[in-house]
């Protein structure tokens, strides 16, 4: 070996383990998966949908980043961590790949692994969705034997959702918000209002450069991605389950069709029929 090949050679020993291994903690991660069956395509499922909770806890943090700084106007801030949510949600919703085609006899074959574990039962997930304004004080029953877990559900159910953040920020900014609006209780699942509708309208029939019209579209984009999300989901799920009922008890496809026709930030998009 020449010195120049010994220059640029990477330093390959420490005294422990290697500093990637450290700041990553790879042996943790690969070490998290405990299949409870024969299946080989049991570790598939397992890997994928711990996948797709970290890709939850990423984009939690990005949206409570926004949530924060709408709340101090500071608008590049938001836009930022909103924009980084929207490849994480890709990102997110690529996870569905290695499940997307599993057949009704490949997923049997280590579906009883599950017990009565279900998606629903995801505290991440739900912490997502109340950002997303689908509140629901009845989603923390399930958390109730895990108390660290329930409490930061509670907190988030208490606290304005990410829309919540976003009409308050318009308010500020001298756009007719309704008062029943800006005070209701953020605990309960947010509903359309004409008036907002109006705003977006107003907003979006306007100049298409105002830093309004671009965090509007850049919640739209948010907003479409998570359909997306919940409509592989369902996809996902028709086939491999078809109509059955899912695990732990849930409705399974009939529920994930009700979730699939639900718009997030509603008068984003009726607001459109109206420019």
């Amino acid at each position: 070996m020449t010195s120049d090949s010994q220059d640029t050679a990477p330093n390959l020993h420490f005294t422990g383990t290697t500093p990637y291994e450290d700041y990553v903690r790879a042996s943790v991660l690969s070490n998290l998966q405990v299949p409870l069956s024969e299946d080989p395509g049991e570790m598939a499922f397992l890997v994928t949908t711990q996948v797709m909770e970290l890709w939850f806890t990423v984009i939690v943090h990005e949206w409570e980043t926004a949530a924060r700084a709408l709340r101090e106007d500071d608008l590049p801030v938001a836009m930022a961590a909103l924009k980084r949510s929207t490849y994480e949600l890709m990102s997110l919703n690529a996870s569905w790949e290695p499940l997307a085609h599993l057949t009704p006899a490949q997923f049997n074959a280590f579906r009883s692994a599950l017990g009565d574990a279900s998606g629903f039962q995801s505290a991440m997930h739900r912490r997502l969705e109340f950002l997303l304004g689908d509140k629901s004080a009845a989603m923390l029953v399930p958390h109730q034997g895990a108390p660290q877990i329930h409490a930061e559900l509670e907190k988030a159910l208490y606290a304005p959702s990410l829309y919540d953040e976003v009409l308050r920020h318009l308010a500020r900014r001298g756009h007719e918000i309704p008062a029943a609006v800006l005070d209701r209780d953020v605990s309960e699942r947010y509903a359309a209002d004409p008036a907002v509708e109006a705003v977006w309208e107003r907003i979006y029939a306007g100049d298409q450069g105002s830093p309004e019209c671009r965090l509007g579209e850049s919640l739209t984009e948010v907003a479409e991605l998570v359909w997306r999300w919940r409509n592989d989901h369902l996809v996902a799920t028709r086939r491999a389950m078809g109509a059955k009922v899912g695990t732990g008890g849930s409705p399974g496809v009939a529920w994930l069709e009700k979730r699939a026709t639900k718009n997030v930030f509603p008068e984003l998009w009726t607001a459109r029929s109206r420019v």
